[in-house]
């Protein structure tokens, strides 16, 4: 008896092996605890919101939106450590080289301490110039520099908390960062409402409730792992950065981190034209912050809408690179037509349940009784019922991209979200904003911002899978395998 519960806890909260058994239960089993750990993250932020919004007002709540893009631009670090560590891992471990593996691991976590050290000291001081930089209203830019100052110097719990989960999650293990997130979330919720609350922290309580808990979340998953010693070996040795292993992390990391930056700028760059809008308030008055508020809601919401994709993205990519790693393409290829059916028939029921309540999501962002909160729902709804298209495009951008990330072919689709948002998104938000100018919207019609995304995402979707298609990412794993053919001793090289 005792070692049937040691087994069942086992293959609930140790590493998965993707490489056998049916793709589609692998791939669940894998999937729905990191779905909910990934909603559990997103309540981090969430919950700053609508605490902030409903406690301090429009005006809190737009802060809090306002410095989301400049946050994310800073954090694109530890996405660059993030996603190379995820992808080294999950083929090392599908290949079963427990050495290599340990140092991949250690080499991340001396890099997300130099990443973070990096932030702290350069995000503090250059959080105002780039508020000012994005023209934050000066009604708000108090609570916005408070904020990012203080997120800024907890990034060090952030940061391990990604790149710790990711490794975690490369050795099939989504169990574990669940239940650390499930706790975290629930603290972090009560501290927003004791320090916005009885302490009169205002934002600047949200924030410190926020760098609280994501410390706690990383130390526990540091423990976690330094224990998994049957799987991975940290210690002395397996810390000291190999150049090998800086190489091929930055090689697989860098066009992901630098995409996720391009991503980061265009949004700062975006969040530029949102803070611009002039928005009339219930009185007649002229307003810029009442855009900025129903698009930190409208955002929000679209967040969590987006997690099903992203989340079903990065089960693929684990499973591609356990796969890849045990030359395993036959199940590479059942992974991708899951991955896409699942996501595709989520993000279906999502884009008819926001179109149809929409405005009740919003509603728990602000406090309803404000004279200018119909003005904020309406508004709101009309900018989801244009973002929705967005999630069945995703679908099937994330579910193709999720597969040459697990292969390490990371660079291809860092030039592709180069020129949809660099060379096509950004230009055209800004045309389409300003050629829109009229009595109605003096600061241009915000339809326009959000249409550009539909049409760039979607012009990046198609590159995708052409390039998906033409196979080359098959030839990107970092061990030398053999392809099976899923006959008994019948195999090909692959790389």
């Amino acid at each position: 008896m005792k070692g049937m519960i040691t087994t069942k806890l086992k293959s609930l909260f140790g590493a998965q092996d993707m490489t056998v058994g049916s793709p589609f239960k692998a791939m669940m089993k894998f999937a729905v605890p990191l779905l909910i750990g990934n909603v559990a993250q997103l309540m981090y932020n969430t919950a700053d919101s609508i605490i902030v919004g409903k406690m301090l007002g429009s005006e809190a709540l737009a802060s809090v939106g306002a410095s989301a893009p400049i946050q994310n631009l800073f954090f694109v670090f530890f996405m660059t450590v993030g996603t190379g560590v995820t992808v080294m891992v999950s083929q090392y471990f599908g290949a079963k080289d427990k050495a290599r593996l340990s140092h991949a691991v250690g080499t991340a976590m001396v890099l997300t301490l130099a990443a973070t050290l990096f932030i702290t000291v350069f995000g503090i001081p250059l959080a105002a110039p780039i508020l000012r930089a994005t023209k934050v209203d000066p009604l708000i830019f108090g609570y916005a520099n408070s904020y990012l100052r203080i997120i800024f110097a907890g990034a060090v719990g952030l940061g391990f908390y990604n790149v710790l989960s990711g490794i975690l999650r490369g050795l099939g293990d989504s169990m574990f960062p669940l239940l650390v997130l499930l706790g975290t979330t629930v603290l972090n919720i009560v501290l927003d409402l004791l320090f916005v609350g009885p302490l009169g922290m205002e934002v600047a309580g949200a924030a410190w409730a926020t760098v609280i808990s994501q410390f706690l979340s990383a130390a526990v998953c540091l423990i976690r792992l330094i224990k998994m010693r049957d799987v991975v070996e940290v210690n002395r040795d397996t810390i000291k950065p190999r150049r090998e292993m800086v190489g091929y992390l930055l090689r697989i990391g860098l066009p992901s981190g630098v995409m996720q930056g391009i991503l980061s700028m265009s949004y700062v760059f975006v969040q530029s034209l949102i803070n611009g809008i002039v928005v009339f308030d219930a009185a007649g008055v002229a307003s810029y912050t009442i855009f900025v508020a129903c698009n930190t809601a409208v955002t929000r919401v679209d967040a969590f809408a987006m997690l099903p994709n992203q989340t079903f993205s990065m089960s693929g990519s684990t499973f591609a690179g356990q796969n890849i790693g045990a030359g395993r393409l036959d199940r590479v290829k059942q992974g991708v037509k899951i991955t896409l059916a699942v996501s595709l028939t989520v993000s279906t029921i999502l884009l008819i349940l926001i179109y149809i309540f929409g405005g009740d999501l919003i509603k728990m962002f602000i406090d309803v009784s404000h004279p200018d909160a119909p003005i904020i729902i309406q508004l709101g709804v009309r900018i989801q019922r244009i973002m929705v298209w967005c999630y069945i495009i995703m679908a099937v951008t994330q579910s193709v991209g999720g597969v040459m990330r697990g292969a390490g072919d990371t660079l291809p689709m860092m030039w592709i979200t180069i020129v949809a948002t660099v060379g096509l998104r950004v230009p055209m938000a800004y045309l389409m904003v300003n050629l829109s100018k009229s009595p109605r919207y003096p600061g241009g019609n915000p339809d326009g911002i959000f249409l550009s995304m539909v049409i760039c995402f979607g012009l990046a979707c198609a590159a995708s899978v052409v390039y998906y298609k033409t196979g080359r990412w098959k030839k990107k794993a970092l061990v030398e395998t053999q392809e099976s053919t899923g006959k008994t001793g019948e195999v090909k090289r692959i790389s």
